[in-house]
């Protein structure tokens, strides 16, 4: 062997040797984790074997003071690295960044399980749910509430909306977490079991016109919602529940019953349900034995903005406008709710369920030229 060649070998073992003894250094902004060696007042420091020792202080140690106070000499930590050696030779760490980072591992691990957390509800606003997760602020959109938490409520009012929504503060509801953004720290959650797409292949089942068992689910001022199959509603709007006048549905339903409904529309992912088209059409029965200027009796039902709604027999109805009586007051006066009188058809369209009345027996044409 001659000189360069022996060279060569003993600078190789001597960088091996050095490498060996130089200590490991962990990374920037890496998890590590070992026991707390020393406390004082503004510094925390832990064993990192085998890159030195890690210390808390400054800002961190203010930043994580909560969790410092119930930390004790041989706790085992974990912290993220924010600086790898300081000037004293120490590896800088931080316990909130390492909390954060550990949530939002412990978030994409959740959503790719589909965990289910039972939360409790902090706060609404007119888009949905407030909760918290691990110290976390999540949301819950009012779109991804199951049926029965859903807000019913007439024509999207949003101030109605959250009316609603409110009544859900303080209870615990199981969610799972469907998104995770830890740059903007929002995480979203989902009531629902399963996803848009599954939602519309359960839906596509259904078809305008098909016949369904159901049961009342819930009960408002405008309709009732009707439970088709697990997971989904359709809504009985208050005109579709029967031929007749409906004021009130509670007085027509209370909670599972079991009714009879047919799909009239599907729309937006919604069902909208009829339970009168089940029934016979009482307007069928008037299609060819009434006519305008007919003569009919009816009693008076409702008072409207119009004027009085007469029924001449069960779903079968026609409005005596207030014009006809020169006024409102002297409508309400002369025609008592509750009492029959006899009424001429001046409008019949029995297919759009349509008609109008006047006091009396009137020939139509006089009754019409003085409406001109």
């Amino acid at each position: 062997m001659n000189e360069e060649e022996t060279k060569i070998i003993n600078n190789d073992e001597s960088s091996e040797a050095s490498a060996a003894l130089e200590p490991h250094r962990a990374q920037l902004d890496e998890i590590v984790e070992g026991p707390v060696i020393a406390i004082d007042k503004a510094a925390i420091y832990v064993d990192l074997k085998p890159f030195g020792t890690g210390i808390i202080y400054g800002r961190e140690f203010i930043a994580a003071r909560d969790l410092i106070r119930k930390t004790n000499i041989g706790d085992i930590i974990k912290a993220k690295v924010v600086e790898v050696e300081n000037d004293d030779g120490y590896v800088e760490l931080s316990l909130k960044e390492a909390k954060q980072a550990l949530i939002w591992n412990e978030a994409e691990l959740a959503i790719k399980s589909k965990a289910m957390f039972d939360l409790t509800i902090k706060d609404a606003n007119k888009g949905g749910l407030i909760i918290d997760w691990q110290g976390v602020s999540g949301f819950l959109p009012a779109s991804q509430l199951k049926p029965e938490h859903y807000p019913r409520v007439e024509d999207s009012d949003k101030d109605k909306i959250l009316q609603e929504l409110k009544k859900l503060v303080g209870t615990k509801i199981a969610v799972t977490m469907i998104s995770a953004n830890p740059k903007d720290g929002k995480l979203i959650f989902s009531e629902k079991d399963g996803s848009p797409e599954e939602r519309q292949e359960v839906i596509s089942k259904y078809a305008v016109g098909d016949e369904l068992d159901c049961e009342v689910t819930g009960i408002v001022d405008f309709g009732v919602f009707l439970k088709i199959e697990d997971g989904l509603e359709g809504l009985v709007h208050i005109s579709e529940l029967d031929w007749g006048l409906v004021e009130d549905p509670r007085q027509m339903f209370k909670l599972k019953d079991k009714v009879k409904a047919k799909i009239i529309d599907i729309k937006d992912g919604k069902i909208s349900l009829s339970i009168k088209a089940l029934k016979d059409n009482p307007w069928k029965a008037f299609e060819s034995t009434l006519k305008k200027g007919d003569v009919v009796k009816g009693v008076v039902i409702k008072y409207n903005k119009h004027g009085a709604l007469v029924s001449i027999k069960e779903g079968v109805a026609g409005l005596v406008h207030h014009s006809t009586f020169g006024s409102e007051e002297k409508l309400r006066e002369a025609l008592q709710l509750g009492r029959t009188y006899p009424f001429t058809v001046t409008l019949f369209e029995p297919k759009e369920q349509r008609m109008t009345l006047v006091f009396g027996e009137q020939k139509v044409e006089e009754e019409e030229k003085k409406e001109e």
